[in-house]
């Protein structure tokens, strides 16, 4: 090859990454403004994937697929619907009382906040002086912002509805079972395609349901361990910090640190000894910690392992790139991609990079 022709291979290589990043930039930005739309369709993908074992295995016992959607998806509707009833009424009490909360804990806390109270004197008299010399007939502009409570119900009501949606899409992709497989037939031109996008759809739906269902038996284990440790020690609602720990469980390592500070937030305030108060976040952190470093690695196996950077990488981007909703489906989405890069030719690489496990050495 002549130095020409290098400059020019040269050239469209960094052409072709160019092009790839405008794209990637788009795509992000496409994202970010469509995530009302994105989300609960995704959502409503990802619970036709967990649950597709299921209709699946039912199916050959002569049941049809429909009949087995129906029963999953409203099922699953109305235990959500109990569950979230059920808790409504605590969670709105605590979140009504989230400032009072506050006060409670600086005055349990009180040796500790002298630090902060201090630094917020000086910022006062730092005003103060600023104030005096600045022009009296300044005005002060205050904006209303809605109350927490508020936020609150407002949240719900999008949480719901976005649920809702998911649900019914699930529903729809279930029923029809293998009309998927026969579309995805249809559309690929040559016989020796048709069969590689069929075993890459199936290798994709087995591994991701499987890691989906299994993560989802794990957590709610993990959910239903702390809810009991917590009733022992005659902790407050321990069913609702059994689901929280269920929910923030599909946050890797920031759920975890997150239920441990909330629990400890709230045993400070319930309990009269500190001493005490510090059973129930050590039994959060003690149960969650051994679910991640044990029973999680020995259950899933290491094919689907992925390393620790792209898993806190991946949860940062979707966070803020879709806040809460896009953290908790930020490890499933890395797992798809995984998956999808073990099966291409071309994405090998980069699925060898996602991976925890080593294929070579340096000294190799």
């Amino acid at each position: 090859m002549s130095f020409d022709e290098e400059n020019v291979e040269r050239e469209l290589m960094w052409i072709r990454l160019t092009l790839i990043g405008i794209f990637l930039i788009l795509l992000t930005i496409a994202m970010f403004f469509a995530k009302d739309v994105l989300l609960p369709v995704i959502l409503g993908v990802f619970l036709a994937l967990t649950l597709s074992p299921v209709v699946r295995t039912v199916g050959r016992l002569g049941v049809p697929a429909p009949l087995t959607a129906v029963v999953l998806v409203i099922g699953l509707g109305v235990g959500l619907g109990t569950a979230g009833y059920m808790m409504s009424g605590p969670v709105s009490k605590w979140v009504a009382q989230a400032p009072s909360y506050g006060a409670k804990i600086k005055s349990r806390l009180e040796n500790l906040s002298q630090s902060v109270e201090a630094v917020q004197e000086a910022s006062k008299e730092v005003d103060k002086i600023t104030e005096q010399k600045g022009d009296s007939a300044k005005q002060k502009v205050v904006i209303e912002q809605p109350g927490i409570l508020d936020s609150a119900v407002s949240n719900l009501f999008s949480a719901g509805a976005t649920l809702a949606v998911a649900l019914v899409l699930a529903l729809f992709i279930l029923s029809s079972n293998d009309l998927f497989y026969l579309k995805l037939v249809e559309a690929t031109p040559k016989l020796s395609d048709k069969k590689k996008a069929v075993r890459i759809f199936h290798e994709i739906e087995r591994s991701v349901s499987r890691y989906l269902f299994t993560i989802t038996l794990i957590n709610a284990c993990l959910g239903l361990v702390i809810g009991a440790g917590l009733f022992a020690l005659g902790f407050p609602y321990p069913y609702i910090w059994g689901a929280l720990a269920f929910v923030l469980n599909f946050l890797p390592y920031i759920g975890a640190l997150s239920g441990v500070v909330l629990i400890a937030m709230f045993s400070i305030v319930t309990y009269a000894d500190l001493t005490f108060a510090v059973l129930p976040p050590l039994l959060y952190l003690a149960a969650t910690s051994l679910e991640g470093q044990i029973v999680t690695p020995l259950v899933v196996g290491r094919r689907l392992e992925i390393n620790t950077v792209s898993v806190f990488l991946t949860v940062v981007f979707w966070a803020w790139l879709w806040g809460i909703a896009g953290a908790l489906l930020a490890v499933p989405f890395l797992v798809l991609i995984k998956v999808i890069c073990d099966n291409v030719d071309g994405l090998r690489t980069f699925g060898n990079f996602l991976s925890a496990t080593r294929t070579t050495t340096l000294s190799d």
